[in-house]
């Protein structure tokens, strides 16, 4: 059994912010910024592939609640929500789940490079997608 599908059991404790009977709202046990948050589906998914469409829509609407709750009672002006989906993209537990994480200005988070497409490349990866 994963280790949020422990904590969605009460077998491991944790700091819930948010629950429903399809979602599980805890704060994050290594922050990047204080409040934030990991939103979970309570079905074990591994990946966004694999859940189904009505858990995804309680995930997105639990993640407006979270965000919500930052703005008002913690006074953040924004926040980042982001999901590693599959270990290549650098998910370290397989159970589906979204990071909210509060931001202030000056707060020094960096988001990732990025690049430019080469001549034509964006059309070829356009042409591979729709294809």
């Amino acid at each position: 059994m994963c280790i949020f599908c422990q904590i969605i059991n009460n077998k491991i404790p944790s700091f819930k912010v948010y629950e429903n009977d399809k979602i599980l709202a805890i704060l994050d046990i290594q922050p990047v910024n204080a409040g934030h948050t990991i939103v979970m589906s309570k079905k074990h998914y591994p990946n966004i592939e694999e859940a189904g469409e009505d858990d995804l829509t309680a995930i997105i609407l639990a993640i407006k609640k979270i965000g919500h709750l930052l703005k008002n009672k913690l006074g953040v002006a924004g926040y980042n929500v982001t999901a590693n989906n599959d270990p290549v993209a650098g998910q370290i537990i397989p159970h589906l789940h979204f990071h909210v994480i509060p931001r202030r200005e000056g707060d020094g988070l960096k988001l990732w490079p990025t690049f430019g497409y080469g001549p034509g490349e964006r059309e070829k990866i356009l042409k591979k997608l729709l294809s």
